[in-house]
């Protein structure tokens, strides 16, 4: 499995759907439970943050490499899930 990485905002309408589907779909498919998820509040770890290039939130990165950044969906994070997990 591959580490990810999701950049957010507190105030962020579209972080906070994307992390209710992200519950959602641990729950529904409980071989992405063990997936290592950090996430990184860009307003309280800016430094973090300014080590990877990206313009939206919620942004992720799988295994370093960027793979969705913006408005998500179920299936985006699907998806996501599906490349952090092979």
């Amino acid at each position: 499995m591959k580490p990810v990485i999701m950049f957010v905002t507190e105030w962020c309408p579209y972080c906070k759907k994307a992390l209710g589907w992200m519950e959602n779909i641990k729950k529904q498919n409980p071989k992405y439970a063990d997936i290592e998820i950090k996430i990184i509040d860009e307003e309280l770890e800016p430094d973090i943050a300014k080590q990877y290039t990206y313009y939206y939130v919620p942004t992720y990165y799988v295994d370093g490499i960027k793979v969705h950044e913006g408005v998500t969906s179920k299936s985006i994070v699907n998806n996501i899930f599906e490349k952090a997990f092979k």
